[in-house]
């Protein structure tokens, strides 16, 4: 597997990471008894860090990325174990 091949995968592990990541942690102004200015929404969030928010999806996306790519090498999960309906291979 090349070293760009590798890059794209953990470009797209760490923005999925971000995305699944963002909601957590985050808590309004109600729930943290903060006065909302007024025309905020009610959601909108109090404690937003987007620093902490990138560490975890770095870290995250390198934890997922080293296991696709170990998986690759060594094949511990092929499609042979997740097909489902038992087909054979159509190539």
């Amino acid at each position: 597997m090349h070293w760009t091949s590798i890059l794209a995968i953990y470009v797209l592990f760490w923005v999925m990471s971000a995305f699944v990541l963002l909601p957590f942690g985050v808590r309004t102004h109600d729930e943290m008894g903060i006065e909302k200015v007024p025309g905020q929404a009610d959601s909108a969030p109090a404690n937003f860090r987007p620093r902490r928010l990138l560490v975890r999806a770095t870290l995250l996306a390198a934890v997922l990325t080293a296991l696709y790519v170990l998986n690759y090498i060594y094949g511990w999960v092929g499609y042979e174990q997740l097909d489902l309906f038992n087909r054979a291979p159509s190539y």
